[in-house]
């Protein structure tokens, strides 16, 4: 039912559409889990349902629905599909240089890439997820999580990551369902939960965690903002003026960009500390965002809106596209281009 709900949910967000079954079948009809099922490979992968985007060194990544990972090394133009381990969909990916990377997605999976993701390596999944939360609270003593965390042991591979981010090769966050948070800081060999350290008491969904400027900032549901306080290894909650779901996460050392649904842009000029709402003349939600190479905040719709402030996101214009697709997502790919994914594949635009 979960599974269901947050597909239907997401969909709405960003199109992702419903989620993949949980199994897949192997040949002559068995069963096998999607997370024993290496992705099918597809010369049609590039046009498929594709949700994350991101930069590894001069390379752009690219995955997506039932595993698919793609790779281009000419700015979008031509793409090789690379290898994966599991079939599960992926939404998400990060590389904080040109050969390691994350991506994560349903089933609880995180993979990890040491080639600049021609190759990936199954971190963690749903299955060992609960096993994780359980003996982490245990040892703590901590008695709340530990419920919360048997609770999650007991739904087996149903919630997903839905972000992750990576501040170096060996630190990262993944962040999903049900207030999910866990950092590593040892290149994902293992894994420690932060719930008990967020400020998010309803265990509200988180649908980004990125860096900006030093900083490392959560959003997603109801409102839902946090910032990481890195004396005390807590996640602050951050007060903004829109209770409604925030998708992204975006900026430079001048601002932080945060956004949602309904067309909705919040600026903070003192690191989150304050938020203005910031006109963008859309009404749809706004999916995704990047800072391309001459300091532009890029941001994308569902609907296939591309907008952009050279102001530090003071204010926003529309971007002609010459054929708009609905975006789940956007990375800068070289200057003054861009390449955006979603329910039609990935495409590279050329900006004005």
């Amino acid at each position: 039912m979960f599974k269901r709900t947050l597909a239907a949910a997401l969909a709405t967000a960003v199109l992702i559409g419903v989620a993949a079954a949980a199994a897949a079948p192997a040949v002559e009809g068995a069963w096998r889990d999607v997370l024993d099922t290496p992705a099918t490979p597809s010369a049609l992968a590039p046009r498929s349902l594709l949700l994350g985007l991101a930069r590894a060194g001069t390379s752009i990544v690219a995955v997506g629905q039932r595993g698919h990972a793609i790779v281009s090394d000419d700015a979008g133009k031509s793409w090789t599909q690379a290898k994966m381990p599991v079939s599960s969909d992926l939404v998400a990916v990060s590389f904080p240089s040109a050969k390691a990377g994350w991506a994560v997605g349903h089933d609880g999976v995180v993979l990890h890439s040491a080639d600049g993701g021609r190759s990936w390596a199954v971190q963690l999944d749903g299955r060992k997820l609960g096993e994780l939360l359980v003996a982490h609270y245990q040892a703590a003593g901590d008695e709340k999580w530990l419920a919360e965390a048997k609770r999650f042991a007991a739904q087996g591979a149903e919630n997903p990551f839905l972000d992750v981010w990576s501040e170096s090769e060996t630190t990262g966050w993944v962040v999903g369902a049900f207030g999910l948070v866990l950092r590593t800081e040892d290149g994902g060999a293992h894994w420690s939960p932060m719930m008990h350290a967020a400020e998010n008491p309803k265990s509200l969904h988180l649908y980004a965690v990125r860096g900006v400027a030093g900083e490392v900032y959560f959003v997603g549901e109801q409102g839902t903002a946090l910032k990481l306080d890195r004396a005390s290894g807590k996640l602050r909650a951050l007060e903004v003026p829109y209770k409604g779901t925030l998708f992204g996460v975006t900026g430079s050392e001048a601002v932080v960009i945060a956004h949602g649904l309904r067309g909705t842009v919040l600026r903070s000029t003192d690191r989150g500390h304050s938020w203005q709402p910031v006109p963008t003349g859309v009404a749809v939600g706004l999916t995704a965002s990047t800072v391309d190479e001459q300091g532009v905040l890029v941001v994308v719709s569902q609907a296939g809106h591309v907008i952009a402030s050279r102001d530090n996101g003071a204010s926003f214009i529309p971007v002609k596209i010459e054929r708009p697709i609905p975006a789940a997502a956007v990375v800068a790919a070289g200057k003054g281009a861009l390449v955006l994914a979603g329910p039609r594949g990935v495409q590279a635009v050329a900006m004005p």
